[in-house]
């Protein structure tokens, strides 16, 4: 019941052992910093630090912010272009002498918050993003959640949505929080109309503030933020690993 989580963002990785029958954390979660100019073997390294961190022996789910397809990534806008095509089960698998599996990091955030979390027995259609770095997306229905990719759809000017709308622009702009929570009402108003979701869950370490910005939003389906904040990634990282043994 215990698998060693790992949430690889765009600016820091974190991780730490997770009680995956409940999602609780069984430690302190471990940080450290990283940035785009690492290659793939540089970001083993530091997940292996995060392993030894924890003396850990045993399965480990690594959740990465890019299209993950069984162990090989696909996509990596947030982090090095070597990433991509990269097998970063075996890559990871190496470094920490443990077995890994892979999966996108929204998508282990969703899992965490379906499981255990703010989407704990709903049935219905839930979006869960998470605000970071970049823009995390995914569906869940019927319990059953679904990578996507809706932060890198082509928006305003040409761009994707996540150069508007992340964490990370509120703070690199400065941008007051009417300001941004007024680029999410546009935003999720688009998803809305897309997907139509009956709840939103809201993830990512801005979601601890989530009381300055979502009076701004305004949204037609109900919102929350997620139970888990910003460990959501980790502990459904290890859900995903545990089920994958």
């Amino acid at each position: 019941m215990k698998t060693l989580g790992i949430d690889i963002g765009g600016s820091a990785i974190k991780g730490a052992p997770v009680n995956t029958a409940t999602g609780e954390l069984l430690a302190e979660r471990h940080r450290i910093e990283i940035d785009k100019s690492m290659t793939p073997a540089a970001v083993a390294r530091v997940v292996a630090e995060l392993a030894a961190h924890f003396k850990w022996r045993g399965p480990i789910g690594v959740g990465f912010p890019g299209v993950v397809e069984g162990p090989r990534i696909w996509t990596s806008a947030n982090l090095h272009p070597k990433f991509v095509g990269c097998d970063a089960a075996k890559l990871f698998g190496r470094a920490t002498g443990c077995p890994v599996a892979m999966i996108n990091d929204a998508a282990a955030a969703g899992i965490a918050e379906m499981r255990y979390g703010a989407g704990r027995n709903f049935m219905g259609k839930a979006l869960l993003l998470t605000l970071g770095t970049g823009v995390g997306t995914a569906l869940a229905y019927q319990g059953v959640v679904v990578p996507l990719e809706l932060g890198h759809f082509t928006w305003k000017r040409g761009k994707s949505a996540e150069k508007h709308v992340a964490a990370s622009v509120r703070e690199n702009k400065d941008l007051s929080w009417k300001e941004w929570g007024g680029r999410l009402r546009d935003y999720v108003g688009e998803l809305e109309r897309l997907l139509w979701p009956e709840l939103i869950i809201v993830g990512g370490g801005v979601s601890a503030k989530h009381a300055k910005f979502f009076k701004f939003i305004k949204p037609r389906a109900r919102i929350v933020p997620a139970e888990f904040f910003n460990n959501a990634g980790i502990a459904g990282a290890a859900i995903w690993a545990a089920e994958k043994k």
